[in-house]
């Protein structure tokens, strides 16, 4: 159900006052990276818990992640200090950042463009050139966890359940979720842009409500403990309010973080549906980013606008998984599941007008949405039941064009272009 003036509220997680972190400039001009100063995130943990205790009380918390650990912000040279202390285990957290192929848009505009009411890329999902309006979604939520949504955008505001920022340094913000980057806003209105008073553009399933969860920073980028937070809220919330949610992650990073990776692992469990962008570093093989990569979540290959060899074409940017398992149509770790559109697609925008950007990030919302749509016509099904219908569609409209892709289940498009009809 859709509300456009109230966010529901949740119970914010629990964190301790973070001690401030070192970073004055020296007075002889220093500055403090020079120095040694410069701070970063790091996963402390122990068996030890009365070590636990006194690391907490030292350094402060940023994140709890009970039995993983906690987060925290340190200098290199209290990094160092406390990788010697044998009774602890500490490692630097990773960041993650928005899967695109450009930090800029291919192109932005003021005011919607009439021919642009219900983009190529929603046109082909539902397999319909002459679509007018898409439709379906209602009572399934999709949490776009990404740089923040605009959350008045005349063509999102109407679907907006859930505002919340997981970016500051110890609590979840409710009603607060700005997008100064761009991303985030773009994705969501891919997955249920509305079409606003009927002169907007439309994403896939316009009856959606969206939760946007701001994990990311204004410069794309934001850290994977604050990203696995936020998953694990989803899930809970998902729990509490007993509703279906589809988690959109438009992000990733070539390194896996176990905090990330537990994170996905306990949404899924809880009944949650993961879909993750598949990357952006392809054409070659083993380049899945995380989270996409994990056995978990869907990862999604990008799309062209182009037909060849009868079907649509896999961008050669979009990462590949392994030829190895081709043919096999099971899901490994690292494989790709499912391609959408992904090149020159037009969405909403973070000023209130439109953009068109390309990426494995632009497909990624395709598949929530269509998720969302399935979904909510079978209430019903668990989240499992949902990826095999999804897999299931996909196979029907197999990708024959791009690098690495061919008949079946290939490294390069997967199971194949899962499609309303």
């Amino acid at each position: 159900m859709k509300r456009s003036a109230k966010f529901l509220t949740s119970v914010m997680l629990t964190a301790t006052l973070l001690v401030p972190a070192m970073g004055v400039g020296a007075a002889n001009g220093e500055t403090a990276q020079q120095q040694g100063n410069e701070t970063f995130r790091v996963l402390v943990d122990s068996a030890n818990q009365n070590e636990l205790k006194n690391a907490k009380g030292k350094y402060g918390v940023h994140r709890e992640f009970n039995s993983e650990g906690f987060t925290t912000t340190m200098n290199a040279k209290q990094f160092e200090a406390l990788q010697k202390n044998k009774n602890l285990s500490v490692e630097k957290v990773p960041e993650f950042s928005i899967e695109e192929t450009s930090s800029k848009p291919e192109a932005a505009y003021s005011a919607m463009a009439a021919s642009q009411s219900v983009p190529w890329g929603i046109k082909a999902i539902y397999n319909d050139s002459a679509l007018t309006k898409p439709t379906g979604g209602a009572g399934i939520n999709i949490a776009v966890l990404d740089t923040g949504v605009n959350v008045n955008h005349t063509d999102l505001k109407n679907n907006v359940e859930q505002c919340k920022d997981f970016t500051t340094t110890t609590t979840v913000v409710n009603n607060s979720c700005v997008d100064r980057q761009g991303h985030g806003t773009h994705v969501a209105g891919s997955a249920l842009a509305d079409g606003g008073t009927g002169t907007g553009v439309y994403g896939v399933a316009p009856s959606a409500d969206l939760w946007a969860y701001k994990v990311l920073g204004d410069d794309g980028s934001g850290y994977s403990d604050d990203i696995a937070a936020a998953i694990r809220h989803v899930a809970d919330q998902a729990t509490a309010l007993n509703t279906k949610v589809v988690i959109n992650m438009s992000l990733g990073s070539s390194g896996e973080s176990s905090l990330i990776t537990n994170a996905v692992n306990y949404a899924y469990s809880k009944g949650v549906l993961v879909i993750a962008a598949a990357g952006n570093s392809g054409p070659y093989q083993g380049s899945i980013g995380y989270p996409g990569a994990l056995q978990n979540a869907v990862a999604v290959a990008a799309l062209e606008n182009v037909i060849q060899n009868g079907t649509y074409r896999v961008a050669d940017y979009s990462s590949r998984g392994y030829s190895s398992t081709d043919g096999d149509y099971v899901i490994n770790k690292g494989d790709v599941e499912i391609s959408a559109p992904g090149s020159s697609v037009y969405s909403t925008w973070y000023t209130g007008g439109y953009s068109s950007i390309s990426g494995t990030s632009m497909a990624t919302p395709h598949v929530a949405g269509l998720a969302a749509k399935i979904w909510a016509t079978n209430t019903s099904a668990s989240n499992t039941q949902l990826r095999a219908e999804l897999q299931k569609r996909a196979k029907a409209y197999d990708i024959l064009s791009g690098s690495g892709a061919a008949v079946g289940d290939d490294y390069a498009s997967g199971f194949g272009f899962a499609r309303v009809r």
